[in-house]
């Protein structure tokens, strides 16, 4: 079983940054972000594998950087040059294999919201 908690959300503007956090309180081989704009369906953003390798969606490559702290159990998603359609909640979620499919995951956090203004 594996518990997920997500932070760092906030409101910025377009070219500003922001670093969400996500905590878990058991171990998965993967554990992706995804996020979800008003009216449209969740996308994937960013995964990364405990076992090495991380992958992005093209329309956040270069921009955003996904990283993790083994001893803190914590998977992070650096947001940088943030642009208004990055406007959405997003989720961490945890899986047994890398996957850009949201039914792949098993465990999902709560969201959080990023807002970015022009």
């Amino acid at each position: 079983q594996v518990q997920l908690v997500e932070s760092g959300g906030g409101l910025v503007q377009a070219g500003g940054s922001l670093r969400l956090s996500c905590a878990a309180s058991g171990r998965a081989t993967s554990t992706g972000w995804f996020r979800q704009a008003p009216r449209k369906e969740r996308e994937f953003v960013a995964a990364i594998l405990w076992s090495g390798g991380i992958y992005y969606s093209s329309s956040v490559k270069g921009r955003f950087t996904i990283s993790r702290d083994n001893a803190k159990n914590t998977v992070y998603l650096q947001m940088n040059s943030l642009k208004p359609e990055d406007t959405a909640v997003y989720f961490c979620a945890a899986g047994p294999r890398i996957s850009r499919l949201q039914a792949d995951y098993e465990y999902w956090g709560q969201g959080t919201q990023v807002t970015v203004s022009s």
